[in-house]
Parts: C-alpha cells; structure tokens; sequence
C-alpha cells in the first residue's frame, strides 16, 4: 500500500512539472561580488543557442519584468540580474557607484563569472544605454544587440515627454507645468499627473503574473531620482546631460530595436534611432506602452526570438561600404 502511494506521488509531482514551462532544475541563481557589493543574477532555461544578458531599467528598476519573456529560454539561457543598489542585489545609497562606467563594470563581471565568451545583449528603458554603453567598452563576444524602448539621450527624452504630455487632459498638463515651474513634485496634483501619464505611455493594461516572479525586489528609488529625477517625464539627475546618440553609428553587430505603440519612447524616435544604426531592425509592439512585454508579451516574445533565431541560423553581412 505504501509503495503504491509513493508511486502515485511521484506520477503527480512529475504531472505537475509538465505542465510548467521550464523545470525548476533548469533555472539557477547566484551572486558575483563587484565594487561595492554583490550583484545578483537568474539563469532561465539551458537551451544551447547563444544566452541573452537582460539588463533592466530605472535606473534603480529590477529584474522583475523579465520573467514575462521567459518562453525565450527554451531554447538559450535567459540571464537576468539587479543592478548593485536594487532588487536582490546588494542596496547601497553611494553615489560614487553611481556612474555609467560602474555599471558597465558590473556587467563585465557579470559576464566574466558566468564565462560568457559569446552572448547577446538585451536592454529595456535605462537599460538600452547601460546594453550601448557595454557594447563600446566591451565589444568582444556581443553577437547582437536588442534595444527595447529605448533610451540613449535625456534631451531627446525629454522632447518626447514634452509632446506626449500635450495629449493629455488640459488638468494634467497644468498640473506638470506648476509643479514643474515651482520644483514641486510632491504634490497631489503632479502624482496624479504622473499616475495618468504612467497609464498612458507606461504600463497600458494590468500587469501579468508569471509563477517565477514569487520574491518581492524592490526597486531603489534613491538611484532613480540621483541618476534621472522625481518622474519619468522631468529629469535633473546625473543622467540630465547624457547623450549617445551619434554613437549608435558605431553599433557594428545586427541589432533589434523595439517600441510600443504608444511608448513614451515614441515610435518615430526609436526609428530615428533605428536608422543610425546600418542594416538593423525595427518593430512597433501594438497596442502597448513603455512596458511592452506587459502590454503585449505574446507580440514582444516573437519579436526578439525571430530575430535572434535569424542571427543564430546564419552569419549577417555586416561588410563595410
């Protein structure tokens, strides 16, 4: 009787890990110490293609969103990590780590530890400059690149913000415009504003759960208002004068670039973007915002595979003129 309970435990665990995606056994996580700390990192999966480093937003974001593309590792290990400072890795308020090249720095260790001779590199939002800004410092072994709403210059950001901002309620751009004007960003009045700019252009519909994403990591938003500012629509951190994007011109690797619809990353932007950038791709997620792999996953998913099976299954011309 015994053995015939036992046996029926183990016909339903193994039932149960069917039905999942991927089995727990192929997913691992650790740490890598970097200055200031430890950094912590999630592989999903143990495909054979080329792995894909995901380096999230914020500055001060998580790793959190990326779940929402795990069916991408079915066939390639999905690397995820928090960038030193927030989520799971260690927290810290030193604005002497606070620098683009410390966080380049923590992704070459990154990539060192996990001994990523080959790789490609996928950045959202504030990620997409941390994805550029590895790839000039650090070009070896970067096979492709994927920018996913992109950010490569705060006054180009911004403009886009500014015009975003004047398709809204009447309401809401006085609201901007006062707290603006008197450097107040803690009224009721802008949150709202910033709340309905978020529905707008962030995160357009509820956001999906994923049975991965069980442990709460939480984003640093000391990071967030030192390096960019108090709302996503006004900025006056450290990143106030950043700009690279002449820069795209030296991206020498097949790249992707991604927007939603209605991204606050504007769809006419990321193609200017896009054409900077010799033979690469552009793709327009439908129907989402900044989050498009929230809004839309299921479009967002095919996009980066498509894209990335292309590279895998045959070498791009990427001969000089």
């Amino acid at each position: 009787m015994k053995l015939k309970y036992l046996f029926c435990l183990i016909l339903l665990t193994l039932v149960f890990y069917s039905c999942r995606n991927e089995p727990l056994a192929k997913h691992k996580e650790g740490y890598v110490t970097v200055e200031g700390g430890k950094i912590w990192y999630r592989i999903l999966g143990n495909g054979k293609k080329t792995p894909l480093l995901m380096m999230h937003g914020g500055p001060g974001g998580t790793h959190r969103s990326f779940y929402q593309l795990e069916p991408l590792s079915q066939d390639r290990q999905l690397i995820l990590f928090d960038q030193l400072g927030s989520g799971k890795s260690g927290f810290h308020k030193d604005t002497a780590l606070l620098k683009v090249e410390k966080f380049v720095a923590q992704v070459q260790a990154l990539r060192q530890a996990l001994e990523l001779k080959e790789v490609y590199l996928h950045g959202h939002s504030w990620g997409t400059a941390l994805a550029l800004e590895t790839y000039l410092a650090h070009p070896e072994g970067v096979k492709a690149i994927v920018f996913n709403s992109p950010y490569f210059s705060t006054a180009i950001w911004e403009a886009d913000a500014d015009t975003l901002i004047t398709y809204l309620p009447d309401s809401i751009q006085k609201a901007i415009e006062t707290g603006e004007r008197e450097g107040v960003f803690t009224s009721k009045g802008y949150q709202q504003a910033n709340r309905v700019f978020m529905k707008n252009y962030g995160v357009r519909k509820e956001r999906p759960s994923n049975p991965w994403d069980t442990v709460k990591a939480k984003r640093n938003d000391f990071i967030y208002n030192y390096m960019w500012g108090p709302t996503e629509f006004t900025a006056t951190g450290s990143l106030k004068s950043y700009d690279r994007f002449e820069n795209l011109k030296d991206i020498k690797v097949p790249a992707l670039f991604l927007t939603g619809e209605f991204d606050e990353a504007r769809p006419s932007t990321v193609r200017r973007f896009h054409n900077q950038v010799r033979g690469s791709e552009f793709v327009v997620i439908e129907g989402a915002g900044h989050g498009t792999m929230h809004d839309n996953r299921e479009q967002n998913i095919e996009a980066i595979r498509s894209f990335l099976n292309r590279i895998d299954d045959q070498e791009p011309n990427l001969t000089e003129d």
